[in-house]
């Protein structure tokens, strides 16, 4: 659980440069406030900054396997690897030693890459981005995990490569500018994320279930997982009871279970539903579900001064290193891990990606937006004149607007995706869209949401634990026909089979409700929906 950053350069020695990839990895302080580490070497450096967890308490990185003859490789990783111990007993099955003084997961995954090479990768379960300097073969593997839960950047030089999990530490090193160009403008306003992009020249990021091998001739991709198209054959009492298994997790550590959530000072009371996005506060349901299952809840409420605090608001822009159309959502989000992580939480559940797994969303199944020319959220968006061309568009110029032709964009990014998706023979016209919004959901919207929960959470030293970002849950509910998702017309009706006899009836009924955000009168706010884009709005980006 940290951050990480590093620098290849296959036409000098690193060794001179100990204070820029310093430099790099300090921006990342945040993400591992609790340590640090380095090891520059030739043509290589890497570093890493370390978040420490009950379970991982003397974690040391970068990782070194060395024989007599010197160093043999170095990985430095950023995640948690779910099947650690089995992997570590298979390994120890081969002949691997394990020092046990380094850091559990990365000594694990470098014997793991030690034994298999680049295949490696698919035998590692969890959330994970992680760097390996093969000094045999001087070559460089970046790779992130299936879903690209953990964040991981690079930028390529004319002799090498630099990388780190967020562009800020790009961006330290003298030879990355913070230039954003035409289509780094388009990205930002796009709503739709290209993967492998960004919105700095030059800086992209590896793409998920990717690696990415730099070799002194250049760099390669390699895809080592996709989203398996398969035949669905079982009952829904089968489909019930899997979802429950792959679920299924034993509470660690002692006393009552602890939950969270985030509220607005006077939101219940001048609470207005919209028709599609949220029909009810969610405070009492929180607490209702609480108390059901006996955890210890607290409630993190947020009140008109700090939700206006524009240091607040500049710190939820840096943390994500660029404008984001998000507005309070991004400032509320950011207060409740720093609410966590003053209660001393450094780790914690959430349930991001559960509506891309299982349909959660009104325009996954509405028509209208389902069958559309583009996708389906983006389709949503375009029945609002202030986010037509993609969310927080209304602000930029109109005549700028055509040229960039941010519709015209996200529209060929959508034909691009869809062309990805994978089918199984036999599928009805119906089957065939849903698999495809599925695939869309969970490789182009759900990137957005992953990141922007790391980063928010990661800003103050909080690990956040997606569980339905599972490769096996994940795979396996793909697969399950969409109408076998939406049983009797109600979304996610599969999820809430699954844990029919742990939740309150009126929590398990309750239709799904959005992240909340302000709304007229809350918190005396204006929500972002009523901004016209015509008002003038003072904007610092450094």
């Amino acid at each position: 659980m940290s951050g990480i950053a590093g620098w290849v350069d296959f036409d000098r020695d690193l060794t001179p440069e100990a204070a820029t990839v310093r430099a790099m990895v300090d921006t990342l302080a945040h993400r591992g406030p609790d340590g640090e580490g380095d090891w520059i070497q030739g043509h290589a450096a890497l570093a890493h900054r370390r978040l420490a967890l009950l379970e991982v308490e003397n974690g040391v990185q970068p990782v070194v396997h060395a024989t007599d003859g010197g160093p043999v490789a170095v990985l430095t990783l950023d995640g948690a690897i779910t099947n650690h111990v089995e992997l570590r007993r298979e390994l120890a099955a081969k002949g691997h030693r394990f020092t046990g003084h380094g850091d559990g997961d990365g000594e694990v995954a470098l014997h793991a890459y030690l034994e298999w090479g680049g295949e490696f990768l698919t035998r590692l379960e969890g959330l994970f981005a992680l760097a390996v300097w093969d000094e045999r073969r001087q070559e460089l593997l970046l790779a992130r995990d299936r879903l690209g839960v953990k964040p991981l950047c690079y930028y390529r030089t004319p002799s090498g490569l630099l990388f780190g999990s967020e562009p800020k530490a790009l961006l330290a090193h003298p030879s990355v500018e913070p230039v954003v160009d035409a289509d780094g403008l388009r990205e930002l306003f796009a709503h739709s994320r290209k993967p492998g992009t960004g919105v700095f020249r030059g800086i992209c990021e590896v793409l998920p279930g990717h690696a990415l091998l730099v070799r002194r001739p250049g760099t390669a991709h390699r895809r080592y997982w996709s989203l398996p198209a398969r035949p669905h054959t079982d009952s829904l009492e089968t489909m019930v009871a899997t979802v429950r298994r792959l679920l299924s997790a034993k509470q660690s550590g002692p006393g009552p279970l602890r939950s969270f959530s985030v509220n607005f000072a006077g939101y219940a009371e001048t609470f207005e539903p919209h028709p599609t996005m949220r029909a009810t506060p969610d405070a009492p349901f929180a607490e209702l579900a609480a108390r059901h299952i006996g955890t210890e809840h607290t409630e993190i409420l947020l009140d008109t001064a700090v939700l206006t605090d524009p240091d607040v608001h500049a710190a939820a822009l840096r943390s994500q290193d660029a404008p984001s159309p998000l507005g309070d959502m991004d400032v509320s989000l950011l207060l409740f891990f720093e609410a966590l992580r003053s209660a001393g939480i450094t780790a914690v559940l959430s349930g991001e990606t559960a509506d891309e797994v299982f349909n959660g969303y009104f325009w996954a199944y509405e028509p209208r937006h389902s069958n559309s020319t583009t996708f389906p959220w983006v389709s949503f968006e375009r029945g609002h004149d202030a986010a037509a061309g993609g969310l927080g568009c209304s602000l930029v110029d109109l005549g700028l607007r055509k040229e960039l032709d941010f519709m015209g964009y996200a529209d060929q990014h959508y034909r691009d995706a869809l062309a990805e998706v994978p089918h199984t023979d036999g599928e009805s016209s119906e089957e065939r869209r849903a698999r495809e919004i599925t695939y869309l959901a969970l490789t182009r919207w759900a990137p957005t949401h992953l990141d922007r929960a790391d980063r928010m959470s990661m800003a103050h030293g909080v690990q956040l634990h997606p569980p339905f970002c599972d490769r096996a849950l994940v795979e396996y509910v793909y697969n399950v026909p969409a109408a076998l998702k939406r049983v009797n017309g109600q979304e996610k009706s599969l999820l809430r089979a699954a844990v029919a006899d742990l939740l309150p009836e009126p929590v398990l009924d309750r239709r799904k409700s959005a992240y909340p955000t302000t709304q007229p009168g809350s918190a005396g706010l204006m929500p972002v929906d009523n901004f016209s884009g015509n008002e003038e709005v003072p904007c610092d980006l450094r």
